[in-house]
This record gives C-alpha cells, sequence and structure tokens, in this order.
C-alpha cells in the first residue's frame, strides 16, 4: 500500500472489519508519526437503531484517539435495490466530506471474502472481463474519480481479520436474505466452495484486464489528438483496426473522457456505434453517453459534448 494516498478517512460501519481497519491504521500512523485517520461513519436511516448505531462507532473512534465525523443519508429511501442504492450514498457522502476536509483517500475494510462474493454477484449478472475481475487495492472512489478509494485488507480472510475485534455491531441487514450478498454468502458456505480458489481467478482476470488496458491506451495515443472546446479528433482506421475488444475499450474510453462521466457507455449502443465507424455508416453523425460523434474529414470523426452540455474540466 506504499502507493496508497495520506493523509486518509477510514469508512467504519461498525462491523468487524471496518473496526479492525480502523484500529490497524491508528497504530500504523502512531508508529510511522504520520496523521491519524479520520474515522468516518454513514446512518442510511434504513432501519431502527442505525442512528444509536453511527454514535457508537463514534464513540468507539474517540476512545481509539480519533477524530470521527456521522454522516446521514437524508430524503426518501428506495423501495427496491436497496443495496446498490445506499453503497451509492454512502460512497457519494464520504467522498463529498473528503473532498471538502482536503482527505485525498478513503479507506475501507473489504476482505478477500469480500472479494470472492463480488465475483460471484458479477457472475450470476454475466458481467464481462472488467467486471469479473478483482477488486484493486487502490482505484477510483466509484462516482468520484478524485477520490482515491483504499482497501489495505484484500489479501487477508474475513475470519483472520476478524480475530482480533472483541466489540462490533451486528447489522441484521447482514444476515437477510433478500440480499443478494448474503445469499452468496450463504450459498459458498453450504457448497464448500474454496475462497482462495475464486480469489485466485479474479486476481489472473485482473491481470488480462491490465494487459488490456496497456494495450487500449496505446491505440488512442496512436489514434487521438484533443481538438477545440473538450474535443477530441480520432483517426477512424487506427481505432477500427485494433481487434474488436480493444476498439470497443478505446471508444468508451473517448465518450466518458469527453462526456466526464465516471461509467462506461451501455455496450449494447457502444457496439453499435462501433460497427457503424467500422462499415462507414455513421453517416451524419450520432449520439452516445452525452457525446456527439460526427464526420471530420479525412479519415477522422470528431466526439465532442452533445450540445447543451459543457465541456469536462480540464
Amino acid at each position: 500500500m506504499a502507493d496508497a494516498p495520506w493523509p486518509g478517512a477510514v469508512a467504519v460501519s461498525g462491523g468487524a472489519d471496518s473496526l479492525a481497519l480502523m484500529h490497524l491504521l491508528a497504530a500504523w500512523a502512531k508508529s510511522a508519526r504520520r496523521k491519524a485517520p479520520v474515522v468516518l461513519t454513514v446512518d442510511h436511516g434504513l432501519r431502527d437503531g442505525s442512528s444509536a448505531d453511527a454514535r457508537k462507532v463514534a464513540r468507539w473512534a474517540r476512545a481509539a484517539g480519533l477524530k470521527a465525523a456521522v454522516l446521514t443519508w437524508k430524503g426518501d429511501k428506495p423501495k427496491a435495490d436497496i443495496e446498490a442504492e445506499a453503497r451509492a450514498a454512502r460512497y457519494r457522502l464520504m467522498a463529498q466530506w473528503c473532498r471538502a476536509n482536503g482527505v485525498a483517500a478513503l479507506y475501507v475494510g473489504h476482505t478477500r471474502d469480500d472479494q470472492v462474493e463480488t465475483f460471484m454477484l458479477r457472475l450470476a449478472r454475466g458481467s464481462g472481463l472488467d467486471g469479473l475481475a478483482s477488486m484493486r487495492a487502490v482505484s477510483p472512489c466509484p462516482g468520484h474519480a478524485d477520490i482515491a478509494l483504499v482497501r489495505p485488507l484484500l489479501g487477508f480472510a474475513r475470519d483472520d481479520v476478524r480475530a482480533g475485534v472483541a466489540e462490533r455491531i451486528d447489522d441484521p441487514m447482514n444476515a437477510d436474505l433478500r440480499f443478494g450478498r448474503v445469499r452468496v454468502r450463504e450459498a459458498l458456505a453450504g457448497l464448500g466452495v474454496s475462497v482462495e480458489r475464486i480469489a485466485a481467478a479474479a486476481a489472473h482476470l485482473d491481470r488480462a484486464r491490465a494487459a488490456l488496458e496497456e494495450v487500449t491506451e496505446a491505440v488512442l495515443h496512436r489514434a487521438c489528438r484533443p481538438d477545440k472546446a473538450g474535443s477530441i479528433l480520432v483517426e477512424t482506421a487506427a481505432l477500427t483496426a485494433a481487434p474488436r475488444e480493444i476498439g470497443l475499450r478505446a471508444l468508451a474510453k473517448l465518450l466518458m473522457a469527453v462526456s466526464g462521466q465516471v461509467y462506461r457507455p451501455r455496450f449494447e449502443r457502444s457496439e453499435r456505434l462501433f460497427d457503424s465507424l467500422v462499415n462507414g455508416g455513421l453517416g451524419a453523425g450520432s449520439t452516445l453517453h452525452g457525446c456527439k460523434i460526427a464526420p471530420a474529414g479525412g479519415g477522422h470523426i470528431r466526439i465532442s459534448p452533445e450540445k447543451g452540455r459543457a465541456p469536462p474540466p480540464q
């Protein structure tokens, strides 16, 4: 974790994993004579007692000599896809706090078991290589690329991490079979599937993803040059001559860069646009992902922010 930014905030739910990380980071900061981490805990307001639990986390943090902030998810709560919505709200609140307080990194207590559960959930959804590749030790915070998300415990088993934690909050939602992650956890336990082998498979896929990204960057470097007003000029032949997977990745990166969006465009629509470039069927142009894609002459296309959208900050 030598490349992880510091000072950092640590996300603490009150569960054993995040509490263990809180104490480990506090001890490391003290021994390294670095600034102590700040504890962030989120009151999601999804169940009775959530506010009291958040205050309890803050008390534990202060007892450990750390500053703490309780962040509250306000407003109406979703009726469906609660896990994903709560996760997005959690990251949004903590990233906003980090940004406002000049903290570059958010540390979270994901373990090897979380890695495996994520792999299985994405496999069930039919995710591609990027979705199945392992979570990285350091990556951009989802939806907030300026904040690093750091996972120091990814190489450790959940039971080993929890072994030294005496106090913790047991969230009943962690045993609620309505949630996909809980069902995966129960299924893996029942099947006796090796967590280590699934984690190793995710790591193999991560290496493949890294190799694809490196080749994609080489194609982009050869095919693209900046144009006026936040646009990018792209040599069509250089893009479409690449292997299909590389070309699709490059196109997605271009659309994200021009639109400023942190998520990829929908795969089916990217594929249709790429095919139109391969077959010369772009016509007068197309729009996708907040971008306008239009012929620019000389075997080039221009990708620019869609009308009414400001170009992303430079």
